[in-house]
Parts: C-alpha cells; structure tokens; sequence
C-alpha cells in the first residue's frame, strides 16, 4: 500500500510539472505571435502611408477636373401625388 501512494504521489508531482512546462510553452508561442502581429501591422501600415503619399503626390503634379455633382431630382412627395391625381378625374 505504501508504494501504490509513492507512485500516485510521483505521478501527480510529474503531470504538475508537465503542465507547468506546457503552460510556459503555450505561454512563449502566445507572446511570439503577438510580437509577429504587431511586426506585420507596422510593416503594412508603413505601406498603406507610402502608398498614399504616392498617390497624393502623383494627384498634386496632375490635377484631374472633378466632375461636378448633379442635382438630385426631388422625390415626388404624397401630397404632390394626390394634387395631380385630382387634377386628372373625371367628375
């Protein structure tokens, strides 16, 4: 009997280290992939910034006219509608 509690006891001492060392590991992959993260950000909102100096640049030494905006026709309203309508009947 006291040798089936020796080895419950190393047992459970064993899988408490293990999970210790898998906890730390779990924990290193974590902080990697977040450092990889923060890395690839950076770098592609360095890009993004290049990108739109490039093309802020490239509108400044070629001014385009802009196209003027149409007027939106005004939406027919109920009421408008109902005027018409007894403008048209037969009495």
């Amino acid at each position: 009997m006291a040798n089936t509690s020796k080895t419950a006891a190393a047992d459970a001492q064993f899988k408490k280290a293990q999970r210790e060392q898998d906890g730390k590991k779990a924990m290193a992959e974590y902080e990697a992939e977040g450092i990889a993260m923060r890395a690839k950000t950076a770098k592609l909102k360095a890009l993004r910034l290049a990108r739109d100096a490039e093309v802020a640049a490239a509108e400044a030494a070629n001014p385009t006219a802009k196209k003027t905006a149409r007027k939106a026709k005004p939406k027919p309203t109920i009421s408008a509608f109902h005027r018409d309508q007894e403008g048209s009947r037969n009495r």
